[in-house]
């Protein structure tokens, strides 16, 4: 099937879907829960040979994150029912407004309409995109990179039939079959046809996106995600947290990229985080942290000196970029010029340190003692969500139910004229 076909498809079958009620969205997305766990063994077979098509062609974290296991099946499939259990959007009043001439005036939720997602090797955005588009009443088009298309498709026909299940269509959710970047430009110019184009991935997706699309198109982020560790700051949690943005999963666009350090504390603090990041793996026998550094950080610790770009790469990897900064100005100004507006985080025993960063740090999530990590639509009880969008307009952050509706305005009169 072309995407044109699709995309014709998909606008048929919105209109039905944005009139069906909580219960029967719910229901749908419960059967799609179940089809995954049904449909598994096939859905490790088609990843398996997504897996050897891509083992000497990509890193061994971007092969992580395209690898599926019967738990992360699982896991999908309870995404996909955790999005069940959150309230509908759709028909939700956001306003209410009684107007002195008796006028009622609400602001409803409703549905977008056909939401398109482009995304890369990451098989489970297949189900997790799905399911927000079922529940917030909206028509699905998912268009994969190659490297999971295998995989997206056994997860796409095992979606579609727990749709036909609960007496749906199964246009409602549909993959396009073109791997090539010619199905993406379709999409990019899909007027008519689609109501919202998410890019999911590297940078060069997003910004081809963002330049082309003749669609609305929402700038998910590549993730340079910044920690500073004040002169305050516990320095065994530092590490602690440190290590935890950066290792516990490299490849995703919450892990964090760029560690700045307060002068006051960089000779006592960085050689705790050497340890901790190159040392303390190596004598455990799993990869080490490659550690780029600026001019003060490397007269402390051993490391690569810095490049030209280290600041402004996003690394996917076991790759830290460290500098030494003044203060918590001096951190601000940093990440106001090197950051992509994603997640930053300030770790810090000072009360007023911590409020200035969080008010004068502009990306999409700031913490305050806590790991980058946890910049996801799961965690930030959304269910899952359809990206992380950096820009500011209609949608910020994780992209959760909300973030794919719209709204009307809806006004009951008694014959009131003007």
């Amino acid at each position: 099937m072309t995407t044109i076909e699709i995309m014709h498809r998909a606008k048929a079958a919105a209109p039905a879907l944005a009139r069906a009620d909580s219960e029967t969205k719910n229901n749908a997305l419960l059967s799609m829960a179940d089809r995954l766990e049904e449909a598994c063994d096939a859905i490790l077979a088609a990843n398996a040979l997504d897996v050897a098509a891509s083992r000497s062609h990509i890193s061994e974290v971007m092969l992580d994150r395209l690898t599926l296991t019967k738990q992360r099946i699982y896991d999908m499939a309870e995404g996909v029912r955790q999005v069940a259990k959150l309230p509908d959007p759709v028909g939700q009043v956001r306003r209410q407004v009684d107007r002195p001439n008796g006028l009622v005036i609400r602001r409803v939720g409703v549905p977008l309409g056909v939401v398109a997602i482009i995304y890369e090797s990451r098989p489970n955005v297949t189900s997790d995109a799905a399911a927000l588009a079922i529940k917030s009443g909206n028509a699905c088009i998912l268009r994969g990179g190659k490297e999971a298309h295998q995989s997206a498709a056994a997860i796409t026909k095992a979606m579609q039939d727990g749709l036909r299940d609960a007496h749906l269509q199964p246009e409602l959710v549909q993959l396009v079959e073109d791997t090539t970047r010619q199905s993406a430009a379709e999409l990019m110019s899909g007027v008519g046809y689609i109501d919202l184009l998410i890019p999911r991935g590297g940078a060069g997706l997003i910004r081809s996106c963002v330049e082309n699309a003749r669609v609305p198109c929402i700038q998910t982020g590549t993730g340079i995600c910044h920690i500073f560790v004040d002169e305050t700051a516990d320095l065994e949690k530092a590490c602690s947290i440190l290590e935890n943005a950066k290792t516990s999963r490299p490849s995703v666009c919450n892990a964090a990229e760029v560690c700045l350090v307060h002068k006051k504390i960089a000779a006592q603090f960085l050689p705790m985080l050497y340890d901790k990041l190159v040392t303390a793996r190596q004598a455990q026998g799993i990869i080490p942290v490659e550690l780029r550094l600026d001019q003060a950080a490397a007269s402390i610790i051993p490391g690569t000196l810095a490049g030209n770009d280290d600041f402004d790469t996003e690394f996917l990897d076991y790759i830290l970029a460290v500098a030494v900064v003044d203060d918590v100005d001096h951190a601000i100004t940093h990440i106001a010029a090197h950051s992509t507006g994603h997640s930053e985080a300030i770790l810090t025993a000072d009360e007023n340190n911590a409020a200035l960063f969080t008010r004068a740090v502009d990306s999409a999530a700031v913490y305050v003692n806590a790991s980058t990590r946890f910049t996801d639509g799961g965690e930030f009880g959304l269910g899952c969500e359809m990206g992380i969008s950096t820009q500011k307009l209609h949608a910020r952050g994780p992209m959760g139910l909300e973030e794919l509706t719209s709204y009307k305005y809806v006004i009951e009169g008694n014959g009131q004229i003007r």
